[in-house]
């Protein structure tokens, strides 16, 4: 799915470069191609290399916003999930390269083709699909173009962070139950949101038969919850909250919906990157704010609001190390060998795993947007 082609200037030449000399070269390049690339710059990813972005946002704004360009190449400096979300919502004449083929994601990760499948399976064996209760497979945009594809084919759809709760809704009415992947606190939060007691909502080890169930407590649930998670989100801690309004009176809590249930429900507020942007944005000066999401954003919004006092809600850093991978000199690299003719990185996703993902993803647009 994944193409990786021989660059003609090798990754080791930029690694001694001075910073400035990297910055430069990226800015040389992309005047060299001009409007045959755009680079998409996603939310978490670094200042040196946000820098350079013609377009700024989450992983599904930037692939919508990128097919709408004239652009014949997409530099994604993002994940792996996002660039195959480009590839599958762009134009057949555009190529989307990843400048760094290390930059996965962990939550995607956790959740692979061949383990979905046979837990789907194992539901069908015992009767919890296909049996008296209907059952819709729902994904989250952090996971693999295959397991779009998977829900596509399987009456399913796939969901952001900002319209989980719109998506659960028409759902829930149609469906008697969800098998929601990767991310089990997203899912968990948003089927809190509609009153599902935790005592509905089970969580699917793919390491375990039945996920480490038993088959009543699979036909009872009303949420099945991967056991998946956001390696950065799920280092805050409800302990946190507590200690951030101790030290800051008057502060705000605003969290993603990553984080866990205790911490979300800890929080006075919680929402989607562009949520909390746009929160931060119309909030009053002089306002207080923790904030629970990856540091590179928190910097950044304390940077561009003076007027408020803004806080990472972890006494710690809380970095995304897999968009870190994501480097001034990989980009300029990729820039580089691109302005000679050489697509390096190249993300495509085959054909028909493309337009069945394309289905759950036209399901969703249909569902939010229609």
């Amino acid at each position: 799915m994944s193409e990786a082609v021989t660059a003609r200037r090798p990754i080791e030449t930029y690694l001694a470069m001075h910073d400035e000399e990297i910055a430069e070269r990226v800015e040389a390049a992309r005047e060299e191609l001009g409007s045959r690339v755009v680079i998409l710059g996603h939310h978490y990813q670094r200042d040196d290399v946000i820098r350079h972005a013609d377009l700024n946002g989450d992983s599904y704004q930037l692939s919508v916003l990128a097919s709408r360009t004239d652009a014949q190449y997409i530099v994604f400096c993002g994940v792996h999930f996002m660039a195959e979300s480009a590839d599958v919502l762009g134009r057949e004449d555009q190529q989307v390269i990843l400048p760094d083929m290390g930059a996965g994601c962990s939550m995607a990760d956790m959740a692979n083709i061949d383990q979905v499948e046979e837990a789907w399976d194992q539901l069908t064996d015992i009767g919890v699909v296909g049996g008296k209760s209907t059952v819709a497979p729902i994904t989250y945009m952090n996971s693999t173009a295959a397991i779009k594809a998977f829900c596509g084919r399987n009456e399913g759809v796939v969901c952001t962070s900002s319209n989980a709760t719109k998506l659960f809704e028409s759902y829930l009415k149609n469906y008697d139950k969800m098998f929601f992947f990767p991310d089990q606190h997203l899912g968990r939060n948003t089927g809190a949101k509609f009153g599902i007691p935790l005592d509905k909502m089970v969580v699917w080890d793919p390491h375990q038969d039945l996920g480490g169930n038993t088959e009543e407590a699979l036909h009872d649930a009303k949420l099945i919850l991967w056991r998946g998670h956001c390696s950065v989100h799920g280092r805050f801690k409800d302990w946190h909250v507590d200690k951030i309004r101790e030290d800051v009176p008057g502060i705000k809590v605003l969290v993603h919906p990553e984080c866990t249930y205790e911490v979300v429900q800890k929080s006075d507020l919680n929402g989607s990157t562009s949520y909390i942007i746009k929160t931060v944005e119309e909030s009053p000066s002089g306002s207080k704010w923790a904030i629970g999401t990856e540091v590179n954003l928190v910097n950044r919004l304390a940077t561009r609001f003076p007027d408020k006092e803004i806080h990472l809600l972890a006494p710690d850093l809380c970095m995304c190390a897999t968009m870190y991978r994501i480097s001034p000199q990989s980009l300029a690299w990729a820039m580089e060998n691109l302005a000679e003719g050489v697509v390096v990185n190249e993300i495509s996703v085959e054909p028909e795993t493309s337009e069945l993902a394309n289905v759950a993803l036209g399901r969703m647009i249909s569902m939010t947007e229609g």
